[in-house]
């Protein structure tokens, strides 16, 4: 495979999560969604602590999940916070109005100063629909007319607008504006070309969520992306790509994968048995998506580097997710994970980035 490594060697690493608070696979038991609340705000902290460069919550609306107001929880550490961005990871804007998406983020962006992002999605969950009384018949027509009305609102405080499925705007003004021009807004998705296509032609920075098989199949969804900003006039040198995976990381060599595991069992089965997949979730499925060209990232700092090291030169990513949440794993083992990301995988990552870009 062609290596896809940029000029630019910074990289920016960070944590995403889903405020997970399913049963421990072992013991049954569940973490309040209130714990895992405030869990999330003293994450936020040590990730800044740490040198992390973004957090970022995806939003949910079920038992096992307690984020279903990102926004909210970012804005409750971004005065305790100096420097990390604070980001959703994703906004599921099709069931939500870009009106209130833009005024909530535009709120965290003035309370942190100039650090909200936003990455919208179509969603991989389909619960806020009819909670939202949503139809899925409009799934796709949903995201492109409201992802159009929110570009729009950020780049103008006065909006006219009219689409087909929310009713139309006629000058008038949403307030309060960002402190960023524009507030960032990022395309998420799981995989699918016309997702990546439609990032690319905006000119958009875009996520990829990788949760299975090898992150080099992405290549040519990212060569998609870069053509279709090409096509578009935009500037290809200047894209954000930025991938989200599993995994954890311990300073005990073994221990970031066995901690990890069980919960990956669960959460694996639970999941795969809502959506029809097939197979067994036993150790050795989980110990080969662990492997170096695997799409799990579960080790010791110098062994995550090096898979983030190797996502870097097959796909040229920019900016790294972590996707650090296990509410089986204990809360102090989850804070040490995050302080490792920041303060040893970061650095030896940017060191090798550098170290390889001397040599040409």
């Amino acid at each position: 495979m062609a290596d896809q490594t940029t000029t630019n060697t910074n990289i920016e690493i960070g944590i995403s999560t889903f405020l997970e608070a399913s049963p421990n696979p072992a013991t049954g038991t569940r973490i309040s969604h209130a714990e895992r609340l405030r869990n999330a705000v003293e994450e936020i902290v040590v990730a800044d602590q740490a040198g992390l460069d973004v957090y970022g919550i995806g939003e949910h609306h079920r038992p096992d999940f307690a984020g279903s107001a990102p926004a909210v929880v970012l804005a409750a550490a971004a005065s305790m916070t100096k420097h990390i961005r604070l980001s959703s990871a994703v906004t599921v804007l099709s069931s939500d109005d870009p009106v209130r998406v833009y005024q909530s983020f535009s709120t965290l962006d003035g309370i942190s100063n100039g650090r909200a992002e936003i990455m919208a999605g179509r969603g991989s969950f389909i619960e806020s629909f009819p909670l939202f009384g949503y139809s899925l018949d409009d799934y796709n027509e949903l995201f492109d007319e409201k992802l159009e009305l929110l570009l729009k609102i950020r780049e103008s405080e006065k909006v006219s607008w009219k689409g087909g499925l929310r009713p139309a705007i006629d000058n008038v003004g949403i307030y309060p504006r960002s402190v960023q021009e524009p507030l960032p807004v990022w395309i998420a998705t799981g995989g699918s070309p016309e997702s990546a296509v439609r990032a690319g032609m905006l000119g958009l920075p875009v996520v990829f969520a990788i949760i299975g098989g090898m992150p080099e199949r992405f290549a040519p969804l990212v060569e998609l992306y870069k053509r279709a900003a090409a096509k578009a006039g935009h500037d290809v040198s200047k894209l954000q790509i930025a991938t989200h995976s599993h995994g954890f990381v311990s300073d005990i060599p073994g221990k970031a994968a066995d901690l990890l595991f069980p919960h990956w069992q669960h959460q694996s089965t639970v999941i795969g048995r809502e959506r029809g997949w097939r197979g067994t979730f036993d150790r050795a499925m989980f110990d080969e998506s662990n492997s170096l060209r695997g799409a799990l990232y579960a080790g010791d700092p110098e062994y995550v580097a090096e898979k983030i090291v190797l996502l870097r030169r097959n796909l040229g990513v920019t900016r790294f997710f972590l996707h650090m949440d296990a509410s089986s794993i204990p809360h102090k083992e989850t804070l040490r994970a995050i302080e490792l990301l920041g303060t040893k995988v970061a650095p030896i990552v940017r060191k090798e980035l550098a170290r390889l870009e001397s040599q040409g």
